[in-house]
């Protein structure tokens, strides 16, 4: 019989945690694949295999398609490609407000990002009859980072500074409120309601390469600035006096990694709408997964909310057949339960 020393099982131990990782990653990479597979075959008109591989290798060629089927395939490229991005993003920003703020529930929505980047995005249809990409970006990116800085603030204020209830209760009365100017500026003009309703609900389907151009820049670099965060959030997580003994800059790391969530998520809310709870899902499932270790849930994350997202429109569009609902509803009807779910394991402890 072998016997196991202390030296062994304690060399065995990160062993088998890589070995554990390693399979979870790889699974995740496959059910990416198979959500791309499903995004282009699957809508108003389901396509083959064969009509996917050619509809892909028109594209890549940089040319049009002659089959139906394929022509739909093409079609649905850059809203798959949106899909995985937007998703990305939004899974990658939960999992640093909740790193930043070691809040179990806090994600872009619950702080009041999405909705401040609403409101302002709602003042410029209203007010300033904005409609470009860019015009829309500069507003969401201007509104979700004022917001988010409002409701830390207010968070901060009183005895024991900014506790994970405080936090949460700040952004649930922050996004309340805006959520109530947005129907006082909408109401009174038809024509702002009109254009502004079907970007609210949050989706994917007006995705072109124009736009995925305009944003892509700022979500690569706010996401790499967040992987790089990845070392300092490990650090945060032992406490703000640990983490400043071990020569982090405690209130630099935070703005850091936050200015990088906000970023990622204002910028989604840009082109997509305000996308909910897919911040918050996600990186729940992936500490369950892959532990709570940053440098392995902050990607884990990113391609979880890839995943979510891209099946959510896929899921979309067959529901509402021969229309489609938006993908923003498919993630709020699931993460609905999920919510009440996490709020019941957690009971609100801090991370």
């Amino acid at each position: 019989m072998t016997v196991l020393t202390d030296e062994t099982r304690r060399a065995a131990g990160p062993r088998s945690a890589a070995r554990r990782r390693s399979v979870f990653l790889t699974g995740i990479l496959i059910a990416i694949a198979i959500a791309v597979a499903l995004s282009l075959a699957l809508g108003s008109r389901s396509v083959s295999i064969e009509e996917v591989a050619e509809g892909l290798s028109a594209w890549l060629q940089g040319q049009t398609a002659q089959d139906i089927g394929a022509i739909a395939v093409q079609q649905r490229i850059p809203r798959t490609v949106l899909a995985i991005v937007a998703g990305a993003a939004l899974g990658l920003s939960g999992a640093l407000m909740q790193a930043v703020t070691r809040n179990p529930i806090a994600d872009p929505g619950i702080l009041g990002v999405n909705t401040g980047a609403a409101l302002f995005v709602v003042c410029g249809i209203a007010f300033l009859g904005i409609t470009s990409t860019i015009e829309y970006l500069v507003l969401a990116l201007a509104g979700g980072t004022i917001v988010a800085v409002f409701v830390y603030v207010i968070g901060s204020l009183g005895p024991g500074g900014s506790t994970p209830i405080k936090l949460a209760l700040a952004g649930a009365a922050t996004t309340a409120a805006l959520s109530s100017l947005v129907s006082a500026v909408l109401l009174p003009r038809i024509a702002a309601m009109d254009v502004f309703r079907f970007w609210q609900v949050g989706g994917v389907a007006g995705a072109d390469w124009s736009t995925l151009a305009i944003v892509a820049p700022l979500l690569a670099v706010a996401a790499l600035v967040s992987l790089l965060c990845a070392p300092v959030l490990n650090a945060l997580a032992l406490g703000e006096e640990v983490a400043a003994g071990l020569g982090v800059n405690v209130n630099a790391a935070r703005i850091v990694a936050s200015a990088a969530g906000v970023v990622l998520c204002a910028a989604v809310t840009a082109v997509a709408g305000p996308i909910a709870f897919v911040g918050l899902m996600v990186p729940h499932v992936m500490r369950m997964l892959f532990g709570p270790d940053q440098r392995w849930l902050l990607p884990a994350s990113a391609l979880g909310g890839a995943v979510l997202l891209t099946l959510s429109d896929t899921i979309g569009r067959l529901l509402g057949y021969p229309g489609e609902v938006e993908a923003g509803i498919v993630t709020a009807f699931v993460g609905a339960p999920v919510l009440i779910v996490i709020a019941r394991r957690t009971r609100l402890k801090a991370l």
